[in-house]
């Protein structure tokens, strides 16, 4: 519990740091509450939590108590009457700490699933910051788009202009007409892939998937990750979770101990004697009360042994596992930094040739002033300075994308 409340707390803090937000735009990580509080799936593993710490109760308790009755129906004779029926109950005590041994078995696992819970909701943050991120980027995209489209428009009425006057022919203004409808129909699938992505992101916050999500106006591209802390993997619920396997089958072998003890019983016979007629003596009809005790010894005890062979495969197997899931992590988070460090490096690409783009669309404009714009080299560059910005949205998502996979792995 303490390590999640240090990565949600550490989540926090970063988006406190990653939005440049205007107006009412909802902060990361009131989403990322609401997400939790509501998601179901996180409810799901909290309620089996919550059974597996019932189960401590359920062991809490002594074997069933045996109550038997008889009755003669032939009653037989004895010096002090004839026997008529008979009650018997019996109760068998297990070994000294066994009933310790079961308790603390249940609870190692119940402290295992807890790290399922834990799992669950570092996975949920990742889930719904990705989520928002795209979404972030497909409302941008087409913000791009709307001023390509703008800038097309005023392209178009220079074309008009050129044409009026002799100095270009109608199949410019068709070109930059049908770059239009290209840039439309793009921003148009763009809208469905936002809706879609909006239906993803509202479902992980369990909620109606029309409701509305108001988007940060900006996300700037984040410095070197210079503060990650890859000593932290091995404190992630995934690989503590393991550790808590490992101490439950232990606390299995503990307890196949104690059932590998003698049982002690404790017991009373209680017979009803009828008196015998026409006889007068102190005992007769005198009633059986007889005390018992049993003990009961596992002489064959092959059972309790290949439970205990059962137990050390078992540690061995989850030894494995973990060594297995801590080195796929260890590369998931190098793979996340090499990926990370990509997308600032083809950001600051990005940059640099949206300047150039826009420093050789500002000579075309100069160009018009002198009669000599080729709108062949207007599309041209305007194509190019699109796909730059595009590229530059695509590397600023992927950095945010790989940031959260970096916090998932070390917070």
């Amino acid at each position: 519990m303490k390590h999640f409340k240090s990565y949600i707390k550490a989540v926090f803090v970063l988006c406190s740091f990653l939005f440049v937000l205007k107006g009412n735009a909802q902060q990361l990580e009131t989403l990322i509450e609401e997400g939790l509080a509501n998601n179901p799936e996180i409810q799901t593993f909290e309620f089996k939590h919550q059974v597996a710490k019932e189960k401590v109760n359920e062991v809490n308790t002594l074997p069933n108590t045996q109550i038997g009755v008889g009755y003669f129906v032939s009653e037989p004779e004895t010096r002090t009457g004839a026997q008529r029926f008979k009650i018997s109950t019996k109760q068998m005590l297990p070994s000294f700490g066994s009933i310790t041994a079961r308790e603390n078995y249940k609870n190692s696992l119940a402290d295992a699933v807890y790290e399922d819970v834990a799992i669950a909701k570092r996975k949920l943050v990742a889930s719904i910051s990705q989520s928002y991120y795209s979404l972030y980027a497909l409302k941008e995209k087409q913000a791009i788009l709307d001023e390509n489209i703008a800038l097309l428009k005023t392209y178009e009425e220079l074309a008009l202009t050129s044409v009026a006057v002799g100095k270009a022919s109608a199949v410019d203004v068709l070109r930059l007409q049908m770059r239009q409808n290209e840039l439309e129909q793009l921003k148009q699938i763009l809208e469905q892939d936002y809706l879609a992505e909006l239906t993803n992101f509202n479902k992980l916050l369990n909620r109606d998937k029309n409701a509305q999500v108001i988007i940060a106006n900006k996300l700037v591209m984040l410095s070197e990750n210079n503060l990650i802390n890859s000593e932290n993997l091995a404190l992630h619920p995934e690989l503590l979770k393991y550790d808590k396997l490992y101490k439950s089958v232990e606390q299995s072998e503990l307890l196949n101990q104690k059932e590998s003890s003698p049982m002690l019983g404790f017991g009373l016979d209680y017979i009803a004697v009828s008196e015998r007629p026409n006889m007068n003596f102190s005992d007769n009809g005198k009633d059986i009360i007889m005390p018992m005790i049993s003990i009961s010894i596992p002489i064959f005890n092959n059972k309790y042994k290949s439970k205990t062979k059962q137990n050390e495969l078992q540690q061995q197997e989850i030894l494995a596992q973990k060594e297995n899931r801590s080195n796929t992590l260890e590369a998931l988070l190098d793979k996340a930094i090499r990926n990370s460090n990509s997308a600032r490096i083809s950001y600051n690409t990005q940059t640099k040739n949206l300047k150039q783009a826009k420093d050789a669309e500002t000579i075309l404009v100069k160009s018009y002033e002198t009669g000599t714009i080729d709108f062949n080299d207007v599309l041209d560059i305007q194509e190019l300075q699109l796909k730059f910005q595009i590229n530059q949205i695509e590397s600023i998502k992927k950095k945010y994308l790989q940031t959260t996979i970096i916090n998932y792995l070390t917070n």
